[in-house]
């Protein structure tokens, strides 16, 4: 198990983070999701620990708060060192029934910072994370209530999830100007078969020095090898009860095709193919991974262990290319010369 630096910080995390949203169960979409209880979720965390994975990711609206209880209870229960796992949950949704009780606003953050610490029963969160942009809050209401938990000690570093590239530049610009803890990562949905952060976000990414933590890396299991063309998952599986998150299912299937003789060659699952390709993204920094059962979370787990060649994912990225947009397709266009200047220069210099 590899790990890897978050963001500019020098906190080091693991390729694969454990999600729990499959923690809690309970009324809506978190009782299709999943709905393990304390047992099998300790179950699951102690495999993850035991692989290497020192990165555990929850939210405060997981199953109504139940997934921060039972993860919380479990790294109790098993004794876990709190300097060895990094914990990050998220704050936004709603989480009571006034009008308060919900967004990005300095009075939700504090509220919903102190019921995550109780949940887990913590005295910090390593990262605390927007689970999503609020337009009711301004931005810079935000970062700052932000930054008074990091300079209080509840938080150590916080990250943004599901906002656009400009929202999070504005953040980061407002973070430098008045001298703020600034967002160190983005938590985002990217698979194979859904490459749109690669217009914007993922330039965006590199150029500031943020962290890229994956979430639904399968595509909500559409990418496990259950599904394809003419192949519907089995009666209770995620996608069939729960189709989310979005996907053009004629790319997804253009994808799933490419990867099924990858797979065979190695010897592993289509799943594994999915989670190597983002594993070998250069801008990823961690793929969260979720699971109902010890299998399925080891399968994943030795998605680490699987090496493509150049060739394979020359073929991942032909069947998953996304068509150019302007004005992608006029930046390339009109960068191609300075582009062709800067190689050159960067290239050795060849002995006279």
């Amino acid at each position: 198990m590899r790990h890897h630096p978050l963001g500019r910080t020098g906190l080091f995390v693991s390729e694969l983070c454990l999600g729990t949203m499959t923690f809690g169960g309970g009324e809506g979409i978190w009782g299709k999701i999943g709905a393990l209880q304390q047992t099998d979720a300790e179950r699951l965390i102690g495999q993850a620990l035991d692989a290497g994975i020192n990165f555990i990711d929850t939210a405060d609206v997981y199953s109504g708060g139940l997934s921060e209880q039972i993860t919380g209870q479990a790294l109790k229960n098993l004794g876990v060192a709190r300097d060895q796992v990094i914990v990050a949950t998220k704050v936004l949704g709603e989480t009571g029934p006034g009008p308060n009780a919900r967004g990005a606003s300095r009075g939700h953050i504090m509220d919903g910072v102190k019921a995550s610490l109780k949940r887990l029963q913590l005295d910090h969160i390593d990262l605390y994370q927007i689970h999503g942009f609020d337009p009711a809050t301004p931005i810079e209401e935000t970062v700052r209530a932000l930054d008074q938990l990091v300079r209080q000690g509840h938080v150590r570093y916080v990250g943004v999830s599901n906002w656009a590239a400009w929202q999070i530049v504005k953040a980061l610009g407002v973070a430098e100007r008045l001298g703020l803890a600034r967002f160190e990562s983005l938590q985002a949905y990217y698979t194979v078969a859904g490459r749109d952060l690669e217009r914007e976000l993922i330039p965006m990414l590199k150029s500031e020095g943020l962290g890229l933590m994956v979430w639904s890396p399968l595509a909500g299991g559409l990418l496990s090898g259950k599904y394809g063309r003419g192949q519907q998952g089995e009666e209770g599986s995620r996608r069939v009860s729960f189709d989310f998150p979005p996907v053009d299912k004629e790319r997804a299937y253009d994808c799933i095709d490419a990867m099924r003789p990858i797979a065979a060659a190695h010897g592993v699952s289509v799943a594994q193919i999915a989670l190597a390709w983002l594993l070998h993204q250069p801008q990823v920094t961690s793929v969260i991974v979720g699971a109902k059962r010890p299998e399925q979370l080891a399968d994943n787990i030795a998605a680490t262990q699987v090496a493509l060649s150049a060739a394979e994912l020359q073929q991942l990225d032909q069947a998953s290319r996304l068509p150019s947009e302007y004005p992608g397709w006029m930046l390339e266009r009109q960068g191609e010369g300075r582009r062709k200047q800067v190689a050159d220069a960067e290239a050795p210099r060849s002995q006279a």
